[in-house]
């Protein structure tokens, strides 16, 4: 394997040498851009600059990211210029959940403003938008249908009413939640259901210029999806990791829908989601996630994945979820594994396309690091290491051999 990456693997500097990548993606309508960590600075860094070349110059609209649906639409309006943040530091501040510094740093901050320079300047009819696939937000999605169906007076505000009551003892606390609702079949299910049911039978109802139809429907799939998580993640760690994956796919293709069939998207998950999960052990355990599913419902010249990675550097994540984030050193790549192969191949940055021409070279499953929010080095080879089959798993790689932190934004309003 190692020869074959020094015979395939190319060496770049910048996002001008990644031409062949940009080639590569060819008409592609779904290009996943992974991360082997949610706190690296060059990930995204270099995933900005490939989004920039895809909208330009392929008319990509979408943007789909691994974060929550409300906050996201905070950066959706920014940039379409619907409502009035007056700073990118404005919209970034509804970013406030912890693990917040994933969305809200200067890498994002600098895209974001690119992204609204350039809808103000493009004469497209759609124009391009920023949305969050995540199950997470279950209280602020129900915050939002109840806030526009009391605006509007629209059909589904009993439905929503009644939603909310059933989840309010719990104190806006996923735990609580799931705590009873896994073990002690105390749950929302039939409340969450009917709201969602009469959401999609109404949204006709909800369309205007404010994308309020979309912002309804996918709100109530949270709901729904979001209920499923929390009842299920207390008795399978499988399960309930489908569960988010398969809502993430789904909030993509009602988002998909409503920009039309010749919609094309980017989607920032970890490479955890991007990379297809029957390349991995996740198949054995019976799991599936978002780069797997969209593959199985596309044509495969429609869907284009590329897998980040890096040898050693710094990194922004915590040592126990929920807590203050640190700058976190990376050790050197373990010996034998898929990074350790690309080092070896040169100690520099690199890209390498799967084709036809060595998909097989690169058959043998070998260990490929993930690094989580939550990341301690010295733990790292008892579960960091995800055993894959790389020219399955992606359909390119790009490495950068030694990285460094990214840089959250410091925002009053955040909380840790």
């Amino acid at each position: 394997m190692l020869e074959s990456i020094n015979k395939f693997a190319k060496p770049f500097e910048n996002i001008h040498d990644l031409e062949p990548l940009i080639h590569a993606i060819g008409d592609a309508k779904y290009v996943l851009l992974g991360e082997a960590s949610h706190g690296t600075s060059e990930f995204y860094t270099l995933r900005a600059e490939l989004t920039k070349r895809l909208i330009k110059e392929k008319g990509f609209s979408v943007i789909a990211v691994e974060g929550d649906w409300p906050s996201c639409q905070s950066i959706n309006r920014y940039i379409k210029n619907i409502g009035s943040p007056n700073s990118v530091n404005e919209v970034l501040e509804n970013f406030n959940r912890w693990p917040t510094w994933m969305w809200a740093n200067e890498e994002i901050s600098e895209l974001v403003e690119w992204l609204k320079n350039f809808n103000q300047k493009t004469k497209r009819k759609n124009k391009v938008g920023f949305y969050g696939l995540d199950v997470y937000s279950l209280w602020e999605s129900m915050d939002e249908i109840i806030k526009y169906l009391e605006h509007t007076g629209n059909s589904g505000l009993k439905q929503a009413r009644n939603a909310f009551s059933c989840f309010e003892p719990y104190n806006r606390n996923n735990e609580s939640y799931a705590v009873s609702a896994g073990y002690l079949s105390e749950n929302c299910i039939k409340e969450a259901l009917a709201l969602l049911n009469t959401i999609q039978k109404n949204k006709w109802k909800y369309d205007d210029d404010e994308e309020s139809s979309l912002n309804m429907e996918v709100n109530a799939l949270v709901t729904v999806n979001a209920e499923e998580y929390y009842r299920t993640m207390v008795l399978s760690d499988s399960k309930s990791w489908n569960v988010r994956d398969i809502h993430m796919v789904e909030a993509l293709n009602a988002v998909m829908k409503f920009y039309g069939d010749d919609a094309k998207v980017i989607i920032l998950e970890h490479n955890t989601h991007v990379g297809d999960a029957r390349a991995t052990d996740m198949k054995d355990a019976g799991m599936v996630n978002v780069g797997q599913l969209i593959r199985q419902q596309n044509y495969s010249e429609d869907v284009y994945i590329v897998g980040f990675g890096t040898y050693s550097g710094t990194v922004i994540a915590s040592t126990e979820w929920g807590v203050d984030f640190r700058v976190t050193n990376v050790p050197q790549a373990q010996p034998g594994s898929w990074e350790d192969l690309m080092h070896k191949a040169g100690a520099r940055n690199q890209y390498l396309l799967f084709n036809n021409d060595n998909r097989e070279d690169f058959k043998e499953t070998i260990g490929h690091r993930a690094i989580g929010v939550v990341y301690r080095p010295e733990y790292e080879q008892y579960g960091n290491y995800v055993p894959s089959v790389m020219s399955s798993r992606y359909d390119g790689f790009i490495f950068v051999d030694k990285t460094n932190a990214l840089h959250p934004l410091a925002l009053e309003s955040l909380v840790y």
